[in-house]
């Protein structure tokens, strides 16, 4: 590898290993490396590093990263990506007024939505989005959706996935409380993602340490899911562990935490952001909402 490529500089770290800042020797490009080591050798690759590999060969799109090239390291793989500027996390922290900013915050989030329908098109759950994952272009105002290391094929009927995905924050009410799932889960991640670009808070929408202390956050803004909102809620086995510390009053409003979206904007987001999944609008409707036309 280091005869082909120059480590720069260390860019990111997670779980799943570290990722370089890299030159290409022969053209003087700038990549992204993401280098995967193997916890346990004999046991080859692993299903997930494989899964990640085969679906963004698979996928081609101008808001999904593009995987270049993949490398034996000894250890384990290299993966070689585009190198984008910064991820949207660290763009918030740095332009903090993003959220006057309601042409860039729809042109992001446009960007978003049209990545996520077309892994939906093509049946593949991203089941980790959020700001970190999600890497700008500065110059020419591009995003793209990154790390599809949590992402996988779905198919019809659905299966029983575990509902260990999704950074905490962003992770939907059916995941906190146990129910199969599909593609709803990534367009409540968007809602919370495009809450959090038109917020002054700078944090997520709902913070916490723990499953439980998320899901309380997500009912005090929204109050305790019914049969009559969410049928079949009160079946679900989270459901039936936690009701008894459910909170009866709801004490949050959204409306008041995103006060600059505006009413076309909030319609949007309550959209999104709903308990229920069957009633959550798709990426491919949420492009067409009126918000993106005003």
């Amino acid at each position: 590898m280091e005869d082909k490529y120059q480590l720069i500089e260390m860019i990111g770290k997670g779980g799943f290993g570290v990722v370089y800042k890299c030159r290409e020797r022969a053209t003087n490009k700038t990549v992204a490396l993401k280098r995967i080591i193997f916890k346990d050798q004999d046991e080859g690759v692993p299903s997930s590093v494989i899964r990640e590999i085969s679906l963004l060969q698979e996928l081609n799109h101008g808001n999904i990263i593009r995987l270049l090239e993949v490398i034996n390291n000894g250890a384990g793989v290299d993966l070689i990506f585009e190198c984008l500027d910064l991820d949207l996390s660290k763009f918030i922290a740095s332009y903090p007024e993003i959220a006057k900013d309601r042409q860039k915050i729809k042109g992001f989030l446009s960007q978003i939505l049209h990545g996520v329908a077309y892994c939906h098109s093509y049946k593949i759950l991203h089941r980790d989005l959020k700001p970190e994952n999600l890497l700008i272009d500065v110059n020419n105002n591009v995003v793209k959706i990154a790390d599809f290391g949590l992402a996988r094929a779905f198919g019809v009927p659905l299966r029983n996935y575990t509902d260990k995905v999704a950074t905490l924050a962003y992770r939907a009410p059916e995941l906190l409380l146990g129910a199969k799932y599909s593609t709803p889960v990534d367009k409540w991640s968007v809602g919370c993602i495009f809450a959090e670009m038109v917020t002054r808070r700078r944090r997520p929408l709902f913070d916490g340490y723990t499953e439980f202390n998320v899901l309380m956050e997500i009912f005090r803004m929204f109050g305790v899911p019914t049969e009559a909102t969410w049928p079949g809620v009160t079946s679900l086995c989270g459901y039936i562990t936690k009701a008894i510390a459910f909170p009866t009053v709801v004490t949050r409003d959204l409306a008041a935490e995103a006060p600059k979206v505006g009413a076309v904007g909030l319609d949007l987001l309550s959209k999104m952001l709903i308990l229920d999944p069957s009633r959550r609008i798709t990426a491919s409707d949420a492009l067409q909402h009126a918000y993106f036309r005003i």
